[in-house]
């Protein structure tokens, strides 16, 4: 199975939701599920079992999570396949699901019995259509780039002002910019938050500037495990999150300094840490998907090392991925953003020109984490990878990013 997790936003750029999109077979060895997913997983409805396995808590911490149900799933006996609470889930209903009195029929047993719903990619001729299925809804996906936005939301708000409106494929800042002046819209999902920055902005911060010669010093090939200790003992932040690393790797030693802390981890893993602790300071001012999306890219990536053949470059694809989004993180392109860090040639040349050896698997994660199953099904043909050890690549980066903040 293939899944990945796609955040909604408010207004202020905080996380609400998480769409899972998830596909159980390859696309290209299964050619009838190409262009259509209709029928990916018979019955059941795909993802529930991620949700179930790891436990929702993991997957999207006190957020709700959307799945999508199709025309055969919608009827399958939700309540044996999965034990998460009903209102933590919102059945996404595709355009499988018509406004047949069946589908209305089973969309008002699922409602009795507490799950919420909502529903995509309708045409904005369809409204009227479909108005005994919308009066179910909670929510309402629209559209960015096919429905007429401005006229779809005043068509909600007035007929059906208790929905949620939320507004996807938003591909920039400038189409959030709009929507937001427009006002109306609950939720916005796209690719606006992770946008490339390519003109320079402010100067970077003193305080972000600390830690970036803090990166400087542990990756530098001279590194010193007890000058990079006393470098963290004058950051109260960095010293809480180490210490709290420590405390549950080693439940049963005495904790006496800082050094003896960084010693305990070792050098490979402190290097580990301070990289993706400082990744996450360094993130203090921006949306915290921002900071989830580098851990996960990281530790992701260095998952992939030996699925791709590549377990001898494991910590420089690490690096690659936790400073795949340093552009954004510094306000500059990634270019003029990797000049005030030290990172190999091989990390540069895939994060600045996507090319070396290093970019397959970064382009590999892009189009993973944006639910490309096609492009993602092309590439596993192509390299004879099991679909299933990418899966499970996946599904441990979600576990360790979760460990990282005292979930277990």
């Amino acid at each position: 199975m293939l899944a990945t997790l796609i955040p909604l936003f408010d207004e202020t750029m905080a996380v609400k939701a998480y769409s899972l999109f998830a596909q159980k077979k390859n696309y290209l060895l299964t050619p009838s599920l190409l262009g259509t997913g209709s029928n990916d997983g018979a019955v059941d409805i795909v993802g529930l079992d991620l949700i179930e396995s790891m436990g929702i808590e993991t997957l999207s911490a006190d957020k709700e999570v959307f799945v999508e149900v199709n025309n055969i799933s919608i009827f399958s006996d939700i309540n044996e396949q999965i034990q998460t609470p009903h209102d933590r889930l919102v059945l996404l209903a595709n355009h499988t699901i018509k406004p047949d009195e069946v589908y209305v029929k089973r969309l008002k047993e699922l409602k009795k019995m507490g799950y919420k719903m909502a529903i995509r990619k309708l045409s904005d001729d369809s409204f009227e259509a479909y108005r005994n299925v919308l009066l179910l809804m909670d929510y309402i996906l629209l559209d960015n780039k096919k429905n007429n936005m401005k006229e779809a939301k005043d068509y909600f708000s007035k007929f059906y002002p208790k929905m949620k409106l939320c507004a996807v494929n938003v591909d920039s800042i400038e189409e959030l910019d709009v929507l937001k002046a427009e006002g109306g819209y609950d939720l916005y999902e796209g690719g606006f938050f992770r946008v490339p920055v390519t003109q320079g902005q402010a100067e970077v911060a003193p305080l972000k500037e600390n830690y970036i010669e803090l990166l400087n010093l542990v990756n530098d090939n001279d590194f010193d495990l007890s000058k990079a200790a006393d470098v963290i003992g004058r950051d109260t932040a960095l010293v809480i999150s180490l210490l709290g690393i420590v405390n549950r790797l080693s439940l049963n030693s005495e904790i006496t300094s800082i050094r003896h802390a960084a010693a305990m981890l070792g050098q490979k893993e402190l290097k580990k840490w301070i990289n993706t602790a400082v990744t996450n300071e360094l993130c203090a001012d921006k949306p915290n998907e921002i900071t989830r999306l580098s851990l996960l890219r990281a530790k992701f990536a260095e998952n992939l090392a030996p699925i791709f053949e590549m377990a001898v470059f494991s910590s420089e694809l690490f690096l690659m991925g936790l400073f795949s989004v340093l552009d954004l993180i510094l306000d500059k392109p990634m270019a003029e953003a990797l000049q005030m860090v030290k990172v190999s040639k091989h990390i540069e040349e895939a994060l600045v020109d996507c090319k070396g050896e290093l970019a397959p698997v970064l382009d590999f994660i892009l189009h993973y984490e944006n639910a490309s199953w096609q492009e993602v099904s092309r590439q596993m043909v192509l390299k004879n990878i099991d679909m299933n050890h990418v899966y499970d690549a996946y599904t441990k980066s979600l576990q360790w990013y979760r460990y990282l903040f005292g979930v277990k």
